[in-house]
């Protein structure tokens, strides 16, 4: 039998290409976001304890009500926005999750996202397989920062959504409070929904305080904004994420989310549910991951790479064109043959690609994985 592919330019991704690669040819794989150092034990150990205390079946579709309480009080303490958790808060399995659900809530064929690049795989798919038209603005390096005149002049009568990554993923650029107020700008008045995906919350560095939507009451009762709590605890294989919006919209989003999943894992929501009640759970996050990057960057200098900044995330950008003039696919894919460390291309975060000698490294992860890769890059003259 035969069908009609909805997502008929869609094949395996590059991730999984690289990770198979690295496998394959014994390579330290700094190309996945995921951490290879251990957990907060204390997380591990509530959600044993949530387990054995017989927390081990359906909890409400929307949420274990103490979880979505913890999210909302956080959320006041670091936005000074009241969250109602019963109306305004869902727990996802994960972050990309949350972001297919809040597309697919409001999305209708024809309909147009604009969606900035380089962009986070799963953007233009998720759009694409409810019907609707990804407008793609490219963002330049060295800094990524958004134009928003541009931005006012691609926006037309079919514009439904803006979606935004802060920090973002590959670039590690972040928002800054200029941006909110052109964005705010551009869907005042307007019909034009905002998904604002801040997964990397809590990975921000160099003293710069994150941008959340969240702390705009107006910008609240437009957007939907996504988190993951993989990300920011390191537990990628969880699964565990969570939506924020208005009740009006949480509404719909749940009507969508009742019959995907119904509910997330319980005794993982128990225990975070205690583990955010001391507030240092998320707030050491960040200076314990920038130390990763700064202990990336130090490393680096010994080597050809010419880096790009950081300010958030588990990514940095690295430019080799004192190296070579490949292609990146094609460099990338030669590092980790030759030289035993698997990146990724940044054409890949392009929907029409765009090489501009970038690849990506992931620093979350322990000081000797990073040591043992920079011993081997230092290695590439050509």
């Amino acid at each position: 039998m035969q069908i009609q592919s909805k997502l008929p330019n869609v094949g395996t991704t590059i991730f999984t290409v690289m990770s198979s690669l690295a496998s394959e040819h014994n390579a330290i794989n700094l190309g996945q976001g995921f951490p290879d150092f251990a957990m907060d034990a204390r997380l591990t150990a509530l959600v044993s304890d949530a387990m054995e205390n017989g927390f081990n079946q359906y909890v409400p579709m929307q949420g274990y009500m103490p979880l979505r309480q913890a999210i909302a009080d956080k959320i006041h303490f670091l936005y000074a926005t009241d969250t109602d958790p019963h109306t305004q808060i869902t727990i996802t399995p994960g972050g990309t999750y949350a972001i297919y659900t809040a597309l697919t809530t409001v999305l209708e064929p024809g309909e147009e996202v604009i969606v900035f690049e380089p962009a986070y795989d799963s953007y233009i798919p998720n759009i694409e397989i409810n019907g609707a038209r990804p407008v793609l603005i490219s963002l330049q390096a060295p800094d990524y920062r958004i134009d928003w005149d541009f931005v006012k002049s691609r926006v037309g009568p079919k514009t439904r959504m803006i979606m935004l990554n802060s920090p973002n993923n590959p670039t590690g650029a972040v928002l800054r409070e200029d941006d909110i107020w052109a964005l705010q700008e551009i869907v005042r008045g307007t019909n034009i929904f905002v998904l604002s995906d801040e997964v990397y919350e809590h990975l921000i560095f160099d003293g710069i305080s994150h941008q959340s939507i969240l702390r705009y009451p107006d910008l609240i009762e437009r957007s939907f904004v996504c988190f993951s709590f993989g990300k920011v605890y390191h537990c990628t294989g969880w699964k565990l994420g969570y939506c924020v919006s208005s009740a009006a919209l949480m509404k719909e989003f749940r009507k969508v989310h009742q019959f995907n999943c119904f509910c997330c894992n319980t005794p993982m929501q128990v225990g975070l549910a205690s583990f955010l009640a001391d507030r240092e759970s998320y707030l050491s996050l960040s200076s314990k991951m920038q130390e990763k990057r700064d202990y990336f960057q130090e490393l680096m200098k010994s080597t050809k790479f010419t880096p790009l900044r950081s300010f958030g995330s588990y990514f940095q950008l690295y430019q080799y064109d004192r190296i070579s003039d490949e292609s990146d696919r094609d460099f990338a894919i030669r590092v980790t043959k030759e030289y035993g460390v698997a990146a990724i291309p940044v054409s890949a975060f392009y929907k029409a690609g765009g090489d501009t000698k970038t690849v990506r490294f992931c620093f979350a992860k322990k000081k000797e994985t990073l040591e043992t890769a920079v011993e081997r890059l230092i290695k590439i003259s050509k």
